[in-house]
């Protein structure tokens, strides 16, 4: 599988996208609606009008990965957008916590605080 490291971005695409595309018209999708480099190696994921359906668009250093969920029951909870160009950022927990069917809107991020020691 893929790794996604500290410096790998996800992207949401807003809007629906036609789940019939392959490699060639997600990577279009990402250069031209997006705005962004395909083989940047960052994760794009697109969703469905009905949002039962994802795919990511992933590049890893030798070849695009499409990958593909389907739900049975459900749907995604996507974010509104006011354009289909929209995109939004997501940290990797957000990601998962998205394919585990959890409504991002719902949820809030915590403040995580470091107690810092000072030498004495």
């Amino acid at each position: 599988m893929f790794g996604i490291g500290p410096a790998t971005r996800i992207y949401l695409a807003a809007g629906a996208t036609d789940m019939r595309k392959n490699f060639e018209g997600l990577y279009g999708l990402v250069r031209d609606r997006l705005f962004c480099d395909p083989l940047s190696g960052h994760v794009f994921v697109f969703s469905n009008a009905q949002r039962t359906r994802l795919k990511l668009l992933f590049w890893d250093g030798s070849g695009l990965w499409v990958c593909a969920k389907r739900l049975e029951k459900g749907r995604f909870r996507w974010p509104e957008a006011a354009s289909a160009d929209d995109k939004f950022i997501l940290r990797q927990e957000e990601l998962l916590l998205l394919l585990g069917g959890i409504d991002l809107m719902q949820t809030r991020r915590r403040a995580w605080h470091r107690v810092t020691r000072t030498a004495e």
